[in-house]
């Protein structure tokens, strides 16, 4: 582990090192392996640190085979050069500040409720822990925060310590390690003692804080959605700006937002509903014109109409207006909506032709999908033909 800077001092921002390798994955892309690095490897849960090695971004580091391969935007020339490495410090320190405030989190879930933490993932922007429970109430998330808290403003130590399998037995680890060699153990005094491989400050006082923001059930798993350190002041400066623009949007102060927002809610589903009663009234005007103009049709047993851009529900609705209308009536409507036809053909009560069989033959022609019953059936296909086309092809049908 000594060629691991970051193991010796998470805070090294900055170092030299010989290239022991350059090589080439199974993929193609290029990478460099070093007598010594700073750059963390994606593992344990913890993304992979970036910077650059040579003013050459460092876009991957990945631990394979037994050694740190760094992945760079372009080769090295020199590749007997010591080279000089710069750490994305920001990104690193956000991952030492995320990854201490998940033990302490997981610990505080253990100790108040014997929670365990399943498992663990860090994004860009939030990290997740999946704990043994199917259910989580929203008093032991508050109850959870505040151990975390406290145990943040206590600013206890955060240590590293290498262990064998053998000395195992003498620490009250949180969960069995996976590792037999080499272990690593990263310890809060009296609170919490876990093996991992990640970085974490020195202190607990580093993580700032901690703000849980969401869970969920997955399958028999509680997932739980939190934030650590500066994350938790741009999640809060992100939620204050759109409350703040939701305030003068809805011209409510912010304790009365919820309040503010239901009213909205109810009145758009007020507005809705007169608005879906006004096309059912226009829709039933629509169908009684439909039906009286057919009567001055050669056939009155028949109302048809090709239509442009109109949904099938639409047509669905006026062809069962009609045929309550008279119960010896056929309804036969198509809609031309760009590169598709839609189709519905309905008869009344009275009338014995088969409105299934009518549409499965229409719909053969223009490679259609449909579906219904004897007296209603609907579908649609690809508009190979117009509209009239399809109207006229049903007529036909129908005689």
């Amino acid at each position: 582990m000594e060629n691991k800077l970051f193991y010796q001092d998470p805070y090294i921002k900055s170092f030299s090192a010989r290239i022991v390798t350059q090589g080439k994955d199974e993929n193609g892309n290029y990478y460099i392996v070093l007598d010594q690095t700073a750059f963390y490897p994606t593992g344990g849960g913890q993304p992979h640190d970036v910077g650059t090695i040579e003013k050459i971004k460092v876009l991957n580091v990945e631990e394979a085979e037994g050694e740190v391969r760094h992945y760079l935007e372009t080769e090295l020339d020199d590749v007997n050069a010591v080279v000089h490495g710069v750490i994305d410090w920001e990104r690193r320190f956000d991952h030492m500040q995320q990854h201490a405030g998940q033990h302490i989190l997981s610990a505080a879930f253990e100790q108040l409720f014997g929670y365990k933490t399943v498992g663990f993932h860090l994004g860009n922007e939030t990290l997740t822990i999946d704990l043994e429970t199917e259910n989580l109430l929203e008093s032991e998330a508050l109850r959870v925060e505040e151990l975390a808290s406290q145990i943040i403003i206590e600013n206890r130590p955060i240590e590293t310590k290498w262990i064998t399998e053998e000395e195992l037995v003498n620490y009250n680890l949180r969960k069995e390690t996976k590792v037999k060699e080499d272990i690593r153990l990263v310890i809060i005094p009296n609170f919490d003692y876990n093996g991992c491989g990640g970085t974490h400050p020195k202190a607990t006082g580093e993580v700032q804080a901690i703000k849980i923001l969401d869970w969920d059930r997955q399958k028999k798993k509680i997932r739980v959605q939190f934030v650590c350190g500066n994350r938790v002041m741009k999640q809060l400066s992100q939620k204050h700006k759109v409350l703040m623009e939701l305030t003068k949007l809805l011209n409510a102060p912010e304790k009365d937002m919820q309040q503010a927002v239901i009213r909205l809610l109810e009145s758009g589903k007020l507005a809705e509903k007169a608005l879906e009663q006004t096309q059912e009234t226009l829709l039933r005007y629509e169908a009684k014109s439909l039906f009286k103009n057919s009567k001055s049709n050669l056939d009155q047993n028949i109302v048809s109409e090709v239509f442009q851009n109109r949904t099938i529900q639409e047509l669905q609705k006026l062809a069962r207006f009609i045929v309550t209308e008279d119960e010896d009536v056929i309804a036969l409507f198509v809609s031309q909506n760009e590169d598709r036809l839609q189709l519905v053909c309905a008869r009344g009560s009275a009338s014995n032709v088969n409105m299934k069989e009518l549409i499965s033959h229409a719909l053969s022609t223009i490679n259609g999908k449909g579906g219904g019953n004897d007296s209603f059936a609907q579908g649609g296909g690809e508009a190979v033909i117009s509209g009239e086309e399809m109207h006229k092809h049903l007529l036909n049908l129908i005689q």
